[in-house]
């Protein structure tokens, strides 16, 4: 069981480059789940890892948390590694015992019975949104990024956290920041990716600082209350571990549905045959926001460090390699999806990992099934025409398969 020799096409699974200029490789990843699903990878800057591509393989590894780690690295880098002592560890950071136990303190506010209090909150917003799309006439063109697919998880994350409303702009600026910031678009002044990145949460901490002492004044119902107050075992939870929670819900709540959102309309616009069969049958609505997650998978990778030698396949992970589980690819696996390369709004059953599995799945997945399927609702029976309006401009990083621009030219019916 040794490490074998790699190609030079994966030696380029994590560059940003990569998926800014190509969007994913499915080609690389279909040949190595099929040739090599175990793959060594050395890197030239960035450190060495095993390349995860099968759905089996990774969900044997996210069920063994404390084989595999989280709490070492978050994500691969194509550059050296630096360390960032002085920033908390996030949730999905977290390994066992204190992630259960910190996933276990807010994790009634996630349920879909409690997202059910909240749904005509984020159908008006969603209304709102697509209305002003149809504002002269119902046609039109956008970026429906800036227009659609970021305004609305921003709008849900804040108004659940409590930020006020003059304020939801910021959170636009800072997920831009901290997850792109290896993206030229969002770096200035010449200031290097980790700077860019490190500065955006710093201002993160500031503003949610200045909330958190408010709410801890004034509690009300949103998060940033609930997480101002949180105990473990009769004692308040330290400050910067509050400040760890607002950043991870700012962040991932954020982005990952902005970009399922974004790529479910390019896929929609891509297949039109599927999208008519949607506008025929509304009822294949939750079938086909499972399946826009499943085709669009918005994160790329996460990373795991073994705590253990562990033989997987014919190979044998070394305690303390790294190992990149590449999510897209499992979610193109021939053993579990029929027809893994077909999008299909009717797919049933479709066991898709966009959510993760295991102890670090998702926290968030029903309510970005809630924005998803509300966004969806509200835009796609009305769509009469669309079509693309200009180049698709992607995100530049390794960890978030991201779209920064999606501009479209478009026909709507009135809304019913």
């Amino acid at each position: 069981m040794s490490k074998s020799a790699i190609t030079t096409e994966s030696l380029s699974l994590i560059h940003p480059d990569r998926y800014r200029n190509e969007g994913y490789p499915h080609d690389a990843w279909t040949r190595m789940r099929r040739e090599e699903p175990v793959s060594w990878c050395e890197q030239v800057d960035g450190i060495p890892f095993w390349a995860i591509t099968k759905h089996a393989d990774i969900t044997t590894i996210s069920k063994r948390p404390e084989q595999f780690v989280s709490g070492e690295r978050l994500f691969i880098s194509h550059e050296a590694e630096r360390k960032d002592d002085d920033i908390p560890p996030t949730l999905i950071q977290l390994d066992p015992p204190k992630h259960g136990i910190y996933r276990q303190l807010v994790s009634k506010r996630f349920t879909p019975r409690y997202l059910q209090r909240m749904s005509r909150d984020i159908e008006q917003i969603a209304k709102e949104i697509i209305d002003g799309m149809a504002s002269e006439g119902g046609e039109g063109e956008c970026d429906f990024v800036e227009e659609v697919a970021a305004t609305l998880p921003i709008a849900v994350i804040a108004w659940m956290m409590g930020v006020p409303r003059e304020d939801w702009k910021l959170i636009f600026d800072w997920t831009n920041r901290t997850i792109g910031a290896n993206d030229p678009d969002f770096q200035y002044d010449g200031k290097t990716a980790d700077v860019v990145g490190r500065e955006a949460i710093v201002e993160i901490f500031k503003y949610f600082n200045d909330l958190v002492a408010e709410k801890k004044k004034n509690p009300a119902d949103d998060l940033v209350s609930i997480f101002a107050n949180l105990e473990v075992d009769g004692e308040p939870i330290p400050h910067m571990d509050i400040m760890a929670w607002c950043l991870i819900i700012v962040v991932a709540g954020n982005e990952t549905t902005r970009n399922a959102t974004s790529g479910g309309l390019l896929t929609f616009i891509e297949h039109q045959d599927e999208l008519r069969k949607l506008q025929r049958d509304l009822s294949l609505m939750p079938s086909a926001v499972e399946e826009v997650v499943r085709w669009v998978t918005p994160l790329i990778h996460f990373a795991r460090t073994a705590t253990e030698d562990f033989e997987l396949r014919d190979k044998l992970i070394r305690a303390g390699d790294a190992v990149a589980l590449f999510y897209p690819s499992a979610n193109r696996d021939e053993e579990v999806f029929d027809d893994p390369f077909t999008f299909r709004v009717d797919r049933n059953p479709n066991p898709h990992l966009g959510f993760g599995i295991g102890e670090h799945f998702c926290l968030g997945a029903h309510v970005a099934r809630l924005e998803l399927e509300v966004a969806f609702r509200h835009l796609l029976p009305r769509i009469e025409e669309i079509e693309l309006a200009g180049p698709v401009d992607r995100l530049r990083s390794g960890l978030v398969g991201g779209v920064k621009h999606l501009p479209i030219r478009y026909k709507l019916r009135p809304a019913v």
